[in-house]
């Protein structure tokens, strides 16, 4: 995977989040504890999250053929998106559907040192995932802001192991919650409340991923940067006398699909018309690395640049 994926940050996600969820299911058989249960589903849910975004990674690496001539780069979007669907279903829903009916049928904890052990190792072992996942944006993040940068990344590998380790740890923070006041005052009724807790957590960061790779989906085009570059390329050249219009499109988080029509110096005939394009391409994919499909049409200034 590229460094804009993030595979060190997934895979580091993945041997965190599968043992977590051996030892959570542990703890929950051997207590009862609904938020550790809600906890195991949890950690379930994100290493099989994981495993679909380095399935992800490897389809997008497909050479482009005649039924996808432009490649499968938008393959790392439709997986994250099924990411944010699973995280909705399997953690979310399920979480608020456990505790909801611990507080319909609430039970005794037993053995209840043993969840606060293992959520105490699971905190730590979240912390090193995010720890990672933190220094691997830090490669591409610039100087955005965290917000800023899962808004508008296009790869969404790392803002999705991001948002899933930060809910991760303010998960553990719930059910450690919920099982502290159930020991303390005796009442099963916290530890629903802590699972419920982790399930409207779930599912709100499963609708902000959703609408993100959404939108990464329905297609996006270059930064304003970018945008800025490009035109810049284009404009230098000495036989082009100005852009009519130009839209962008990303084909994938590290392929950009350039388009663009332009207006040549009067005279110029088509052979040189033709070495010029050329040299726009060159031109182009310098600026904007990027930038591997471009489409260069020549043009007449009068032409409506919203056609």
């Amino acid at each position: 995977m590229s460094a804009s994926g993030g595979g060190k940050a997934i895979i580091a996600a993945l041997l965190a989040n599968t043992g977590i969820a051996v030892t959570k299911f542990v703890a929950f058989l051997v207590s009862g504890s609904s938020a550790m249960l809600a906890e195991s589903v949890h950690s379930v849910a994100d290493a099989g999250n994981q495993l679909l975004l380095l399935v992800g990674g490897r389809r997008a690496r497909k050479a482009a053929d005649t039924e996808h001539p432009f490649g499968y780069g938008r393959a790392r979007y439709i997986y994250a998106f099924v990411v944010a669907i699973i995280l909705f279903s399997i953690g979310g829903v399920f979480s608020l559907y456990e505790g909801v009916s611990k507080l319909q049928d609430p039970h005794p904890l037993e053995n209840a040192w043993l969840p606060i052990v293992v959520l105490l190792i699971a905190i730590g072992l979240e912390s090193f995932s995010l720890r990672t996942a933190v220094r691997e944006s830090n490669h591409v993040r610039g100087t955005q802001g965290w917000i800023q940068f899962i808004r508008r990344a296009k790869a969404p590998e790392l803002p999705v192991v991001l948002l899933e380790d930060v809910a991760a740890l303010l998960g553990l923070t719930f059910a450690l919650f919920g099982v502290g006041l159930t020991i303390l005052t005796g009442d099963s009724m916290w530890d629903a409340v802590g699972t419920i807790m982790i399930g409207v957590l779930l599912v709100l960061v499963a609708v902000v991923l959703g609408l993100e790779t959404g939108s990464l989906l329905v297609g996006e085009g270059a930064s304003n940067d970018d945008v800025h570059a490009i035109r810049q390329a284009l404009d230098a050249h000495e036989g082009v006398t100005g852009v009519v219009h130009m839209k962008t499109l990303y084909l994938g988080p590290d392929e950009l699909l350039v388009g663009a029509k332009v207006t040549f110096t009067p005279g110029i005939d088509i052979e040189r018309g033709a070495a010029i394009i050329n040299e726009l391409e060159l031109a182009v994919r310098a600026a904007v690395p990027i930038a591997r499909v471009i489409y260069i049409e020549p043009g007449l200034a009068t032409v409506s640049a919203a056609r």
